[in-house]
C-alpha cells in the first residue's frame, strides 16, 4: 500500500444528491488540471454551439462510475436530452459535478450535442487512524474529527478535521503541534486516512512587557494577572502557558486593579502576543496608559424604597469624600444595599451608582439610586437536574417556602445547606425568576448530582501503622432519600476493625435524624524500644453498638443524643510479659499489669452543635463548634465522665484562594463512684493531631532507661523503653492557611498549607513505678527522683524508671503539610519542628499517612 499526501493525491470532491436536492454550499476550487481537462473538453466539442450560439443535447452518455448509477451522475448536470446548451451550461453543469463532492475528476466532451461525461469517483474512508497523540488522549481528537468510516472522503472535510485538531492543541497551550494528514490507498477505490500528530511542547508565556506604566513596577503589575511568565519553579500550575482568553482576562484584572487604586481613566491600549523565532513561547506586551488618580467627591444615597431610608441606612456606605476612588468598595456597597433590600423582601432591587467626574480637582462624586420595585413573595420553588435525589430532599433543605417574603440570606443558607449535602456538584445555581405577577418570584434550582456511592479498596503506608489495608462501601444518598448505609473495613500492622452504620437524617419526615453503629475494634499498643523499632505492649479488643439521634434546634444550632454499649477486653503477651502465669512488673511494668480484665463499658452521651460553614465537605467561610459529654457506668460497667469542646473558624484571605483555619479543643476525663480512669479511656496526643511530635509523643509517659557497666544511667532516648500513660486533661489550639496553587493542582487534588500547632495532655496520677533491689523486696520510691532496678540474672546491668510529661506547660510546632486526594487514597504528608517541648517528649519532623484517614 503506497502512502500518498493528501494535497497531491487528493482533489476536490463531494457528495450525490437527488438531482432536485436544496442548494449545496459553494464548492471547493478544482484541481488545476481538472479544471485544464474540462476546458479542454469545451473548446474541443462546442465549435458547434459557439458558431450557433447555442445547441441542442442529443444524448449524454456517463463513463467511469463504479459505486454510483448513471442516472445519480444525470440528475446533477441539469441537462436532458432536448435541452438547449451553451458553454455557460457546460461550466454550470461542470461545477455541479465538483460541488456534489462525490468525484475526484470530472470532464464533459461536447460531440455536437452528443455529451459524455467522464468521471472519477472520491474515495470511500475505511478506517481513521490517529498517529502520536499522547499529550490529548485520542477520545477527545476522534470527537473533533467529522470524518468516518464508510463516509466519502473529501479534501475540505479532511481540511476542516484537520484545523478543529490543532484548534484542540491550541486550547491546551501547544502552539507548535503540528498535523500532517495522509492517505492509504486500499482496494476497491477505499482508503485508510491517517493524522499524523507532532504535538510539541506546550507553548509557554516567556515574558510579559509592560508599556505606559509610571505609577506601579512591573513586578507590581504582574502580580495582578492571572497569566505568568514561565520560571522553573511553577510545575505546579498551568498559568504560564498561553491562553488567549486569559489574556482578555487579564486586561479586566488588570483594570480592576487601577480602579481599585483611583485611576478612574485607566485603560489597556493594546495587547500584542508574539510568538518566538523559535516557535515555542510568546512574548506577551500590554500597552496602558493610567491617566490621573481620583479621589472620592460627594457620596450620597437616594431611595424610592419606602422601607430604605437614607438616613438609616447610610452607614451601610463606608466611603466618605477625601478618600481615594475604589471602584471595588463601589461593588461592595452596591451588594450590601441590595443584599439589605433582599432582606426587606425586594428581591430584584434596582441599585445604581451615579457618577459625576470632576475632572478639575480629580474628584468622583457618587450617588447611589435605589429604585421603586414590589416587595416579592416566592410563588414556587422549581427544581430541575435531580434525577436520583428526591425532590423532598432538596426542598427540606430550603428555608423559604412557597408563599414566604423573599429574603436573600435564607437563599443563600440553602444554597450552602445544599451544597453540605455532598450529593451535587459546587456549580450549585438557585436563580431568581419573576413570577406571574410584579410581586411574586420563582425559586429554580439547578442542581448537577455527583455519585454519592464509595466502593474503596486501598493499600498503603503510614508512618504511624505501617502497613495498612482498607475496603468499605458507603452510600451516602441511599434510595435518593439522603439516607447514609456503610460498611468498613481496616487491618493495619496494629489495628483490625470492622463497622457498619446506617442513618436516617429526617424520621418519618420530621427533622429529626436516627442511626445506629455496630463494630468489632483490635488494637495492639505499641512502644518504642529503640529508634524506631515498637515493641507490642497490651492488646485491647472493643466489640459493640451505638445508637444515636440528632435534631435541629435553630438554623445553625443542633444536639444529639447517644446511648453505646461494649465489651473491652485487655490482655498483654503471656510469652513476654508474664512469669509463672503472673504479668511480671520487671518486664510489663506495674501500670501495664494494673489495666489487665475484661469491662463493660455502657455510656450515655450528648452533644451541642453550632454549624455555620459554607461547606461541610472543604469550608472556605464560618464556624463550628461543637461541646460534647459521655457518661460511662449507667447502669452498668465502669464509671467515667468525659467532656470535650472544638471549635473550627474559616474565613478567606487576601481574596485569592487562601483560606485561613483558626482552631482549638480541650478535653477532661475523671472517675467517680470511687474508681480511677483507665489507661484505654484516656486521651493521647500526638500525630497526626498534633503535628511535629510523634504518636502518642506528647504527655505523661514512663521511660525505662537501662545502666551502664559503670552503674550510670544511658541517657539515650532510643535506647530506652517508651509507654506513654495518656492524660485526664488536655488542650491543642492550631492556625493553618490553605494556599491556592492553581487550577491544575486543584485537578490533582493538592491542597498544600502552612500551620502552628500548640497543646499539652497532663493531670495523671504518678503511677507505681517498677524497682527493685535483689529478688523479691522493692526499693522504696522517693518523690522526684528515681531508684535503680538491679537486673537478678547476673548479668545485664539493671534499668532505672522515669515519669515525665506530665505537665500543662504548652507544646508548640510549626511546618507546612500537603493533602491530596490521590488515586489510593487519602494522603498527607507534614513536615513540622517542634520549637518547644517537655522533657520526656517525643519530637518527629516528618510524618504521612497514605490509603487511610484519620
Amino acid at each position: 500500500m503506497a502512502l500518498l499526501l493528501l494535497g497531491s493525491a487528493l482533489a476536490t470532491p463531494a457528495i450525490a444528491q437527488q438531482r432536485q436536492r436544496p442548494a449545496a454550499p459553494e464548492p471547493p476550487r478544482p484541481s488545476a488540471e481538472a479544471e485544464a481537462r474540462a476546458a479542454e473538453s469545451r473548446n474541443q466539442s462546442a465549435l458547434p454551439a459557439t458558431a450557433a450560439n447555442a445547441g441542442i443535447v442529443r444524448s449524454v452518455v456517463v463513463r467511469g462510475t463504479e459505486r454510483l448509477e448513471a442516472e445519480t451522475v444525470r440528475s446533477y448536470l441539469n441537462l436532458a436530452i432536448g435541452d438547449r446548451y451553451d458553454r455557460d451550461a457546460l461550466d454550470t453543469a461542470l461545477k455541479a459535478l465538483y460541488a456534489s463532492e462525490l468525484f475526484a475528476d470530472a470532464t464533459i466532451r461536447d460531440d455536437n450535442g452528443a455529451l459524455t461525461v467522464e468521471v472519477k469517483e472520491n474515495p470511500v474512508i475505511n478506517r481513521i487512524i490517529i498517529e502520536g497523540a499522547k499529550r490529548v488522549k485520542e477520545e477527545k481528537i476522534r470527537e473533533e474529527i467529522r470524518l468516518a468510516p464508510r463516509q466519502i472522503f473529501t479534501r475540505s472535510k479532511a481540511r476542516a478535521d484537520l484545523g478543529r485538531i490543532l484548534e484542540l492543541y491550541r486550547r491546551g497551550g501547544r502552539f507548535a503541534a503540528s498535523v500532517e494528514p495522509k492517505i492509504v490507498q486500499l482496494e476497491q477505490n477505499r482508503v485508510d486516512v491517517v493524522f499524523e500528530i507532532s504535538e510539541g511542547p506546550k507553548s509557554k508565556i516567556r515574558q510579559i512587557n509592560i508599556l505606559g506604566n509610571a505609577k506601579f513596577k512591573e513586578g507590581e503589575i504582574r502580580k495582578q494577572m492571572a497569566s505568568k511568565q514561565a520560571r522553573p519553579w511553577r510545575f505546579f500550575t498551568s498559568n504560564d502557558t498561553y491562553d488567549p482568553d486569559r489574556l482578555a482576562y487579564d486586561q479586566q484584572k488588570l483594570r480592576q486593579y487601577y480602579l481599585t487604586e483611583g485611576y478612574a481613566d485607566f485603560r489597556v491600549a493594546s495587547v500584542v502576543a508574539e510568538l518566538t523565532p523559535d516557535k515555542k513561547d510568546f512574548i506577551v506586551t500590554y500597552v496602558v496608559e493610567e491617566g490621573d488618580r481620583y479621589k472620592f467627591g460627594k457620596v450620597d444615597l437616594e431611595s424610592q424604597l419606602r422601607d430604605i431610608k437614607p438616613k438609616e441606612f447610610r452607614p451601610i456606605i463606608k466611603m466618605k469624600e477625601g478618600d481615594w476612588y475604589n471602584a471595588q468598595l463601589i461593588e461592595n456597597t452596591v451588594d450590601s444595599l441590595s443584599e439589605t433590600a433582599g432582606l426587606l423582601g425586594y428581591a430584584f432591587a434596582d441599585v445604581r451608582p451615579q457618577f459625576e467626574r470632576d475632572k478639575e480637582n480629580l474628584k468622583m462624586n457618587v450617588t447611589f439610586q435605589i429604585g421603586e420595585v414590589p416587595r416579592v413573595y416566592v410563588e414556587r420553588v422549581q427544581i430541575n437536574g435531580n434525577t436520583i435525589t428526591h425532590d423532598n430532599v432538596i426542598r427540606r433543605e430550603f428555608r423559604l417556602a412557597e408563599g414566604d417574603a423573599f429574603n436573600s440570606i435564607k437563599v443563600k443558607r440553602t444554597k450552602d445547606r445544599l451544597l453540605g449535602l455532598g450529593f451535587f456538584q459546587d456549580k450549585l445555581d438557585i436563580e431568581q425568576k419573576p413570577g406571574t405577577t410584579p410581586d411574586r418570584i420563582v425559586l429554580e434550582t439547578n442542581v448537577q448530582e455527583r455519585p454519592t456511592g464509595e466502593l474503596q479498596l486501598s493499600a498503603g503506608f503510614s508512618s504511624i501503622e505501617r502497613f495498612i489495608f482498607s475496603a468499605s462501601v458507603r452510600q451516602r444518598n441511599f434510595r435518593g432519600r439522603g439516607q447514609e448505609i456503610r460498611l468498613s473495613g481496616n487491618i493495619s500492622s496494629y489495628a483490625k476493625s470492622i463497622e457498619a452504620g446506617f442513618t436516617e437524617p429526617y424520621l418519618g419526615g420530621r427533622n429529626l435524624a436516627l442511626g445506629f453503629d455496630v463494630f468489632r475494634r483490635d488494637f495492639r499498643s505499641f512502644r518504642f524500644t529503640g529508634g524506631n523499632t515498637r515493641d507490642t505492649t497490651y492488646t485491647q479488643v472493643s466489640t459493640g453498638f451505638q445508637v444515636r439521634t440528632g435534631f435541629s434546634i435553630t438554623e445553625f444550632w443542633a444536639a444529639s443524643l447517644r446511648y453505646g454499649l461494649s465489651r473491652e477486653e485487655i490482655g498483654l503477651d503471656q510469652n513476654v510479659f508474664f512469669t509463672n502465669g503472673v504479668c511480671d512488673p520487671l518486664k510489663a511494668g506495674r501500670f501495664l499489669c494494673e489495666q489487665l480484665g475484661n469491662r463493660t463499658v455502657s455510656t450515655v452521651g450528648y452533644s451541642i452543635i453550632f454549624n455555620s460553614l459554607n461547606n461541610v465537605r472543604l469550608p472556605s467561610a464560618g464556624q463550628r463548634f461543637t461541646f460534647s459529654q459521655d457518661l460511662a457506668g449507667l447502669p452498668i460497667g465502669i464509671k467515667f465522665l468525659t467532656t470535650r469542646a472544638n471549635y473550627d473558624y474559616f474565613t478567606p484571605l487576601f481574596g485569592s484562594g487562601f483560606v485561613l483555619n483558626l482552631g482549638g479543643e480541650a478535653g477532661y476525663v475523671t472517675g467517680y463512684g470511687g474508681q480511677d480512669v483507665l489507661l484505654t479511656n484516656r486521651f493521647f496526643l500526638g500525630q497526626p493531631q498534633f503535628r511535629g511530635f510523634n504518636i502518642r509523643g506528647v504527655g505523661p509517659r514512663v521511660l525505662r532507661r537501662p545502666l551502664n557497666l559503670d552503674g550510670t544511667v544511658n541517657q539515650d532516648r532510643r535506647q530506652a523503653l517508651d509507654d506513654a500513660l495518656g492524660g485526664r486533661a488536655y488542650y491543642m489550639a492550631r492556625a493553618e492557611v490553605r494556599i491556592p496553587i492553581g487550577s491544575a493542582g486543584t485537578e490533582l487534588g493538592l491542597r498544600p498549607s502552612i500551620f502552628a500547632d500548640v497543646g499539652a495532655l497532663w493531670s495523671l496520677k504518678r503511677p507505681t513505678l517498677t524497682c527493685q533491689n535483689g529478688p523479691t523486696a522493692p526499693a522504696p520510691i522517693v518523690p522526684g527522683q528515681t531508684a535503680p532496678c538491679i537486673a537478678t540474672d547476673g548479668v545485664s546491668s539493671g534499668f532505672v524508671e522515669e515519669f515525665l510529661g506530665n505537665t500543662p506547660k504548652p507544646r508548640v510546632s510549626v511546618g507546612i503539610g500537603v493533602n491530596w486526594n490521590s488515586p489510593f487514597g487519602p494522603f498527607r504528608f507534614d513536615l513540622a519542628k517542634a520549637l518547644v517541648k517537655q522533657p520526656g517528649d517525643d519530637p518527629q519532623l516528618f510524618q504521612f499517612n497514605v490509603g487511610t484517614a484519620f
